[in-house]
């Protein structure tokens, strides 16, 4: 788990050294955000979870990707890093090809994504460590609710939107996999060692009639 959570780990120290080279360093990388149905610009699709409008945008999406994401690695272990690189790549696939003509940032798309795997991961299992991992995300984040929707000017609404629908059908696709637990500790076997033969036993077995 350790080094594939690298992973998350590699991604929040990137998207913050970018925002910080373009808030003092006065770099502009508006070129690698996306726009939809731009030919010349489906690369952004890699590119623009990396860019945050402000620091207010950059905070709101690093706390939970850290947190989620352990949650992620730490219960999902097997499936973790495919589901985090699809939660990456699809989402931002889809705003790409459906969304509105506008400039679309930041990795909301993936905090959408991890939480919705989370959530539905413990209603199409039905098992109790997914069912309280799942209570537990809607009690923390079930106000994100909202951000699927056309409410909020210059949201990228559709990224959130997309990214709750990836990670809904991934957690029903990896529905029967099993949850990371801890190996049973079972102690070797106590190696046997011969009956010890009493001196009178020796002596009994080797004796000659005379």
């Amino acid at each position: 788990m350790h080094r594939i959570f690298l992973i998350p780990v590699l991604f929040i120290v990137a998207i913050w050294g970018i925002h910080i080279a373009h808030y003092f360093g006065g770099y502009n990388f508006d070129a690698f955000a996306l726009y939809p149905r731009q030919t010349d610009t489906f690369f952004t699709i890699l590119t623009s979870p990396l860019i945050h409008a402000d620091w207010e945008h950059l905070v709101s999406n690093t706390f939970p990707i850290l947190l989620l994401s352990a949650i992620l690695f730490l219960s999902y272990e097997k499936a973790a890093l495919k589901v985090w690189v699809l939660l990456y790549l699809f989402p931002q696939a889809l705003v790409w090809l459906l969304g509105r003509p506008s400039y679309h940032i930041g990795a909301s798309g993936i905090v959408y994504g991890l939480a919705s795997y989370l959530f539905f991961g413990g209603l199409f299992r039905m098992d109790v460590k997914a069912i309280a991992i799942a209570f537990a995300v809607a009690l923390f984040y079930g106000g994100m609710v909202w951000g699927v929707l056309p409410i909020q000017p210059g949201i990228s609404w559709e990224s959130h939107l997309l990214g709750a629908i990836v990670g809904a059908l991934l957690a029903f696709r990896h529905r029967k996999s099993h949850l990371s637990e801890q190996e049973p500790y079972i102690p070797d076997e106590e190696p046997t060692t011969p009956d010890r033969k009493t001196f009178d036993d020796f002596i009994k077995e080797n004796q000659t009639e005379n």
